[in-house]
């Protein structure tokens, strides 16, 4: 009933997340939300944000950051991670997880996608059939708009654990 909203993975923290085994699957670009994926709302690019995508540079892997945000708070993250970005993308319209590929030179079999919300991050991304990891969001103090659709999403991230566990269980 909810496996639209539903990631390939959930895991604590973008930072946890094993880049080298997806480029293994051939993951050649990852597209990653700002806010409360890689830092709190409106937090500036700290030294892990770098090292992060330093890293996935390093393996080989283009990163691109697409945002709901303006273009003052998405550009300035860019640049300091020294990545591709879109700003104001729709999300979770199907138009900039396009416009991520295309700037990347990737496909949807080696993109992925990392961020923090299921109902635009996650479906936007289960959308434009692309592979996504959904991450914990890094602080609770959220605007109220984002808070009203945490309720929800409990729902669909607790029907999501149980049907991981029955599949496990067999």
């Amino acid at each position: 009933m909810f496996q639209v909203f539903y990631p390939k993975e959930y895991v604590d923290s973008a930072y946890e997340i094993s880049y080298e085994e997806w480029k293994k699957k051939g993951i050649r670009g990852v597209i990653f939300d700002i806010d409360n994926t890689l830092v709190p709302h409106g937090a500036p690019a700290d030294r892990q944000a770098v090292e992060l995508f330093a890293g996935l540079r390093a393996l080989g892997m283009d990163t691109f950051l697409l945002s709901n945000n303006k273009e003052k708070r998405v550009a300035s993250f860019a640049e300091a991670v020294g990545s591709k970005y879109l700003w104001k993308s729709g999300k979770p319209a199907g138009r900039g997880y396009e416009q991520a590929m295309k700037a990347m030179g990737t496909d949807r079999s080696t993109t992925l996608f990392v961020g923090d919300q299921l109902f635009t991050d996650v479906y936007g991304a289960n959308r434009a059939g692309i592979p996504s990891v959904l991450v914990k969001p890094i602080d609770p103090k959220e605007e109220i708009q984002i808070v009203l659709k945490r309720y929800p999403e409990k729902l669909v991230l607790w029907e999501y654990e149980r049907e991981k566990r029955r599949k496990r269980n067999g």
